[in-house]
């Protein structure tokens, strides 16, 4: 009976559409940490955003405008408390109204005249108050005096001013490149100062939290959702659980330190197939393992190295040599394991593995025999007849034959017997065991085989710590270990690798 087409389709549907809901939660996850980077960085660049002019180079006169920029401080400022301030808005609107009635009346008409003296009051009172202090615009301030020393080639700022605004000065230069001077560079800078105001709780006031909310909830509904998801695929699994999975989401619902949204947006991009980060993973991560590798094997070969040097030196190695045995040891299936093992491999090696090499083992004892036979069955006058040679090889090759059968033999019978469950067999290899750690240790404690035998593997030990921490060290650092490990990955060598014809 064939399967009706919807059977087959809906459960890749929903995954289609889920899969659709994760890549737009992460798109939204990204449009709103941009939000978040503006936002925290929208009071240090206010200048930037309120003049739409970028200086590349602060110590050079170099401005490069950005006129197709929106003008987005008279929206966005009302979230940060941010006002204009009176002081520096006066000094502003009093130019305005000098420039308004110079174009009606003249620069050197007495109401522009009385206007030009206000003005050169309200710069000294500007000097002296310094209302850019609350702002933090001191350095647009000091630009602002530097630039009205040059121009007048004062030291005074207030000099300055009263200078460039002065009947003497204006009847020698033109009021229009002086109007053009105070638009384009003194204006500016006083408009970019600003107010702030307070909170009840004395912080600035910022109600950005306003936008913020409504990515908050979508975000705490997703994470509901992936729980809910998750539970249902392993039921099992307790909701806190299931709810803990989602840890690395907590940012996006912090109202602080919010750059670090970067790290859940990252891995719902990545999560999602928007964005391959696995090379820089993988880039990142090699580095990180090569380093701990080296510095965790230095650190476990010093360990073992020293563990083994104070088991060597302790004046108790007879006693743990004594422990070794059956009736010392604390969990007694520890021996019938170790005799159960060489149950197992000993006929192994006997009956299997022994025959296999009779070959070799006949060729070794062949060419051993026949050394030992130079010189001793016949002189060295009779071993150069035709012959002779050949008859004592072949003399040789017959002994080595038949001393390797025998043993193969004695070793194959002797396989068969260890193969088999014997108890008492298994009671004497212990008994014979323990033997050998109880004589041992006896014969330790009587001579001076210890204290020698302790100095002896101690230098030892000392001699191959230093010589293996040499050989980590000039074996090459972490960027020699990474292009060994890029030389291995992108360069196999191998029947595979080889171009077909």
């Amino acid at each position: 009976m064939v399967r009706p087409r919807w059977q087959g389709v809906k459960p890749r549907t929903i995954q289609l559409l889920w899969n659709r809901w994760d890549q737009a939660l992460a798109l939204i996850a990204a449009l709103n940490l941009i939000w978040v980077i503006f936002d925290v960085t929208y009071i240090p660049l206010r200048n930037f955003w309120l003049q739409r002019t970028l200086y590349p180079l602060p110590s050079i006169n170099l401005a490069l405008p950005l006129p197709w920029l929106p003008n987005i401080t008279p929206l966005y400022d009302p979230l940060k408390g941010i006002a204009v301030h009176p002081d520096t808005m006066s000094y502003v609107e009093h130019f305005r109204r000098l420039e308004t009635t110079a174009s009606k009346q003249g620069i050197n008409s007495p109401a522009a005249r009385q206007l030009r003296l206000e003005l050169v009051v309200k710069n000294s009172q500007l000097v002296d108050e310094n209302p850019f202090i609350s702002s933090g615009n001191v350095g647009a301030f000091e630009k602002l005096k530097n630039r009205l020393r040059a121009r007048a080639e004062m030291d005074s700022a207030k000099q300055a001013a009263a200078h460039l605004l002065s009947d003497r000065y204006l009847s020698k230069h033109d009021w229009g490149q002086e109007q053009q001077f105070w638009n384009t560079k003194i204006l500016p800078l006083a408009e970019t100062n600003y107010s702030r105001g307070i909170d009840e709780n004395g912080m600035p006031i910022d109600l950005s939290w306003r936008i913020d909310i409504p990515f908050q909830i979508l975000f705490l509904l997703d994470i509901l959702v992936r729980t809910i998801r998750l539970k249902r695929r392993f039921p099992a699994i307790a909701w806190r659980d299931a709810l803990l999975r989602r840890w690395i989401d907590l940012p996006l619902l912090i109202p602080f330190w919010r750059l670090l949204r970067v790290v859940p947006v990252t891995e719902r991009l990545s999560r999602a197939q928007l964005l391959n980060l696995e090379p820089l993973r993988a880039a990142v991560s090699r580095g990180v393992v090569a380093v701990l590798a080296l510095e965790l094997f230095e650190v476990i070969t010093l360990r073992v190295l020293d563990a083994m040097q104070g088991i060597v030196r302790s004046p108790n190695l007879p006693d743990r040599i004594l422990r070794l045995c059956s009736h010392q040891s604390v969990d007694s299936s520890e021996e019938r394991e170790l005799a159960e093992l060489l149950r197992l491999w000993l006929p192994l090696i006997l009956t299997q593995v022994g025959p296999g090499m009779r070959p070799q083992l006949v060729a070794l004892f062949g060419h051993a025999l026949q050394r030992n036979l130079d010189g001793l069955v016949l002189p060295a006058p009779l071993r150069e007849l035709p012959g002779v040679q050949k008859a004592e090889s072949e003399l040789s090759r017959q002994l080595a034959m038949g001393m390797v059968d025998s043993l193969l033999g004695l070793s194959k019978s002797a396989g068969d017997q260890l193969g088999q469950k014997d108890q008492v067999l298994e009671d004497l290899g212990i008994q014979t065991l323990d033997r050998f750690w109880e004589e041992l240790a006896r014969t330790l404690e009587q001579g001076v085989v210890l204290e020698r035998s302790q100095e002896l593997l101690v230098a030892f030990l000392e001699e191959f710590k230093r010589t293996s921490m040499f050989q980590l060290h000039t074996q090459g650092g972490v960027d020699e270990l990474i292009t060994e490990l890029d030389g291995l990955n992108f360069n196999p060598k191998g029947p595979d690798s080889n171009p077909r014809a």
